[in-house]
């Protein structure tokens, strides 16, 4: 009886340790958790320097004022390694590029 008691008790840790191993894995593919969250897309060191020109032309792509846009995008693209998504705001996923300010306080990154 002792040995029946021992072996359920294995198998019912087992079934456990599976169970949890499939979570962490279906966890680290995207099918649960923050879904928006993708460090490896957006955020710091997120991008090589010669990705900045093109993530700051779509950036500044729907801006009247497209120069000065790409001039500090560009700038702070070479600084940060990111660029947020969508054309305006989104830059919390961006904490170096949000966070860069100009000497009055406001923001420098576009």
């Amino acid at each position: 009886m002792a040995m029946a008691n021992k072996f359920l008790v294995l198998l019912i840790l087992t079934l456990v340790a599976i169970s949890m191993l499939q979570i962490m894995v279906m966890a680290s593919h995207g099918h649960g958790g923050h879904h928006y969250n993708n460090k490896k897309k957006y955020g710091s060191g997120s991008l090589k320097s010669y990705q900045c020109p093109s993530q700051c032309s779509r950036r500044c792509s729907q801006t009247q004022y497209h120069k000065p846009c790409m001039f500090f995008c560009q700038k702070c693209c070479r600084k940060c390694l990111c660029v947020p998504p969508g054309y305006y705001g989104n830059k919390a996923v961006c904490p170096c590029y949000n966070n860069w300010k100009t000497q009055q306080g406001g923001p420098k990154c576009p």
